[in-house]
C-alpha cells in the first residue's frame, strides 16, 4: 500500500473514532491486529460490542465507500470479531457490524456517513 493510501486510511479512521464518539460510542481498540487481519475500530455501544470497519475514498467515482466490503471481507471480519471476544474474554449480550464511510470533499469538513449493522 502506497504511503498517500496509508495516509488517506488513516485520516479516515481517525475521523470516524472522533464521529462515533461524539455519538457516545466507547473505543475499546483501534486497528487491532492477529495473524488473521486487522479491525479498525471496536467499540461500545450500551451492552453492545460494535465492530467498525472504517473505508475512505477520495471520490465517489467507483461507487460508495462501503461497496468495497465484500462477501469474503464480511466472512473474515466476523472471524476476527470471534477471535477478538474470544482473546480478550468479552462478555458482550449483542455485538453489531458497522460502517463508516468518509468521503473528503474539496471544500470544507468530510462527509462522515455511519452505517449501523450493515451486515
Amino acid at each position: 500500500m502506497t504511503t498517500q493510501r496509508q495516509a488517506v486510511g488513516a485520516y479516515g479512521e481517525r475521523l470516524a473514532a472522533r464521529h462515533l464518539e461524539e455519538r457516545g460510542l466507547v473505543i475499546l481498540a483501534r486497528n487491532w491486529r492477529c495473524s488473521d487481519g486487522e479491525i479498525d475500530l471496536i467499540l461500545r455501544d450500551g451492552d453492545c460490542v460494535v465492530f467498525c470497519e472504517v473505508k475512505t475514498r477520495r471520490t465517489a467515482r467507483f461507487g460508495p465507500p462501503a461497496a468495497a466490503i465484500d462477501v469474503r471481507k464480511v466472512r473474515k471480519l466476523r472471524l476476527l470479531a470471534m477471535r477478538w471476544l474470544g482473546e480478550t474474554a468479552t462478555r458482550a449480550p449483542h455485538i453489531r457490524f458497522d460502517v463508516v464511510e468518509v468521503l473528503p470533499q474539496p471544500r470544507g469538513a468530510s462527509r462522515v456517513v455511519h452505517i449501523r449493522a450493515a451486515f
